[in-house]
């Protein structure tokens, strides 16, 4: 005999609640395990999740008033400037050498980017902690996994399984300070630990040194934040932005080095030099976007700087550099107004997404900035879920006891 459906239930509620869970299992817990083994994992599961996510959203309604939520994001600083830094790259297509390339790769970009905006808008007002754990559960099974296939999986070349999981190592120095900042919040400290931990071992085994490189600075970062946060968000966002805006200068400074630096570093930094003072007009509008990455060997000389910092400011010059300064102080400072609990971790996984674009991985690589956006989301989604630290006292017995005791007095 069919048991009769209860009034109470919804059956719309309990259809978004399934799909949001899927997607959330699916960022979580899917992507940093995929992303370990399959190269184009990461770009594949994240629009898969965010899209359970929206649905989700959309059948039962319990997200923020879309105004709202675009207003808090895209009404700040950081907001506005990442608009005028795509707008400035749209730009640059006009002068851009490599016009097709650079149109797709633009268009990729930004729609990563929109995918990571409406992942924020589908979120709910408040999170459950049955749709959060999942993270800690995800990071920890990829980290062990990753341990596993760097040690026993050894290659002797740098083939594509060898990229594919240094990529996806990368991803994890990204993903453990979401999943650390909800262990800390939720007072499992010692789970915390065995996390970063885990990841530590997996990014001192990667095969490059992008993912400790990220993995060290997030660590610094987070250290110090724990006890000052002040001076933490000053530090990230005046070495993160100082860098950017910088970074033409080193062609300069590293010049009376010649000598005492490495000949290699000094001869690159020269080669910048000469192209400055070739066309400085260039400085200000760049030479078009994506040029940095095809014109190596024609239009960039092989001995140029690697590093994307020598990037932004050959592809998008001084406008561009700028407009991705200002959002990443802007970014910074904005850590310090979320919830105590996960902001030396947001600072942190911003430390951390610094660190390995300094060191070598591109702004504009697909399977880097779609990492950062999901990292980005889950934060967002760990901040929401701080909307209640301590169970509520019971008060109604004390106010019966208190009854009970005026009664007898009287």
């Amino acid at each position: 005999m069919a048991r009769p459906r209860s009034p109470h239930r919804d059956p719309a509620a309990e259809a978004a609640a399934l799909l949001r869970r899927l997607g959330f299992a699916i960022l979580m817990i899917a992507l940093p395990m995929v992303a370990l083994v399959a190269r184009r994992g990461v770009v594949i599961l994240a629009p898969i999740g965010i899209a359970l996510l929206a649905i989700a959203a959309v059948v039962d309604g319990e997200h923020r008033r879309l105004s709202t939520s675009l207003s808090s994001l895209l009404g700040r600083v950081a907001g506005v400037a990442v608009l005028v830094a795509l707008g400035w790259a749209m730009l640059s297509l006009a002068w851009a050498p490599f016009t097709g390339p650079a149109t797709e790769r633009l268009g990729n970009l930004a729609a990563t980017l929109a995918l990571g905006l409406v992942g924020y808008l589908a979120l709910p007002e408040r999170m459950r902690s049955a749709n959060l754990y999942p993270l800690a559960i995800g990071v920890g099974a990829a980290a062990l996994l990753a341990v596993g296939l760097l040690l026993f999986e050894a290659r002797p070349t740098w083939d594509e399984a060898t990229i594919t999981l240094d990529r996806g190592v990368v991803a994890l120095a990204l993903l453990i300070w979401p999943a650390a900042a909800w262990m800390h919040s939720r007072g499992r400290d010692m789970q915390s630990v065995a996390l970063v931990l885990a990841v530590a071992i997996a990014t001192g085994l990667a095969p490059s040194a992008l993912s400790f490189a990220g993995f060290a600075a997030g660590a610094l970062a987070y250290l110090v934040a724990a006890s000052r946060m002040r001076l933490a968000t000053t530090l990230v966002a005046a070495i993160g932005a100082g860098l950017i805006l910088l970074a033409p200068a080193l062609a300069f400074l590293l010049a009376p080095l010649d000598g005492l630096a490495p000949a290699s570093l000094v001869g690159r930094y020269e080669t910048w030099r000469a192209m400055i003072l070739a066309d400085p007009l260039r400085l200000l509008t760049g030479w078009g976007f994506e040029t940095a990455l095809r014109g190596r060997g024609g239009l960039v000389p092989v001995d140029a700087p690697r590093t994307p910092l020598f990037e932004i400011w050959l592809d998008l010059g001084l406008v561009g550099a700028a407009a991705i300064a200002a959002a990443f102080w802007s970014a910074a400072h904005g850590v310090a107004r979320i919830h105590a609990a996960v902001a030396p971790g947001a600072l942190a996984a911003l430390a951390a997404g610094f660190g390995v674009v300094v060191v070598g991985a591109s702004y504009t690589e697909m399977w880097f900035v779609t990492s950062a956006v999901v990292a980005a989301l889950l934060f967002a989604a760990v901040e929401r879920g701080q909307f209640r630290t301590q169970r509520p006292k019971a008060i109604l017995p004390a106010l019966l006891r208190r009854g009970s005791r005026q009664a007898e007095r009287g």
